[in-house]
């Protein structure tokens, strides 16, 4: 991979990373009511979704996936009606005490892991990054071995930033009324994404119709 094209790949990630959904709302939430050394559990949980995506987008395993109607419209309602459960959830929560001592850690990296890998914005962003950027004359492990550290490093500076602001917007949130609008206002962000992908069309490939 040339230099020109890694810096319009790692542009591209940095934009495809640090705009807010589903994965950055639960960063915020739980920097908010974990604390910034649990939550960082979340963040390794996208990690370890990102580096399988990576992997499958370079076998061609997610293009396949998102070339199955039947296959994403299920996957779709599954991750839709998740996310709209986890909004409900928060919302009734909302004006409770955080129930940090009550989440385990495993639960906490499985939960981040799940809001991930049905991330709609995931298998898109995936599919775009290996038909806009990788070069088929190219060894694709070659080009993986820039691919990989890159879109990572991104991946974790901006999703560690996501938690810092939740774990800030925790503290400042002194008053008990503004906390609980603000972990409302989360809430009802799950909701939305849920009720988007529900009704969001499978991604496509560059070039098809």
């Amino acid at each position: 991979m040339s230099f020109e094209a890694w810096t319009i790949f790692a542009l591209f990630w940095l934009v495809f990373v640090t705009t807010p959904g589903p994965n950055a709302v639960n960063c915020i939430s739980n920097g908010m009511n974990l604390g910034f050394a649990k939550a960082m559990l979340g963040v390794l949980a996208i990690l370890t979704q990102a580096s399988a995506f990576l992997l499958l987008s370079a076998l061609g395993v997610t293009a396949l996936i998102a070339a199955s109607p039947t296959g994403f419209f299920i996957a779709k309602l599954v991750g839709a009606g998740f996310l709209i459960v986890q909004g409900i959830r928060s919302w009734r929560n909302a004006s409770r005490p955080a129930p940090s001592a009550e989440r385990p850690a495993r639960h906490v990296y499985l939960h981040a892991l799940a809001v991930a890998t049905i991330n709609p914005k995931s298998v898109a962003g995936y599919l775009a990054a290996f038909s806009q950027f990788v070069q088929p004359e190219v060894a694709i492990w070659q080009q993986m071995a820039v691919i990989m550290p890159t879109a990572l490093v991104l991946t974790t500076l901006s999703y560690t930033g996501f938690t810092l602001l939740g774990v800030m917007m925790g503290r400042a949130a002194l008053a008990a009324v503004f906390n609980v609008w603000i972990r409302r206002g989360l809430a009802i962000c799950f909701i939305v994404y849920g009720v988007l992908l529900g009704i969001s069309g499978a991604p496509q490939p560059e070039g098809a119709s």
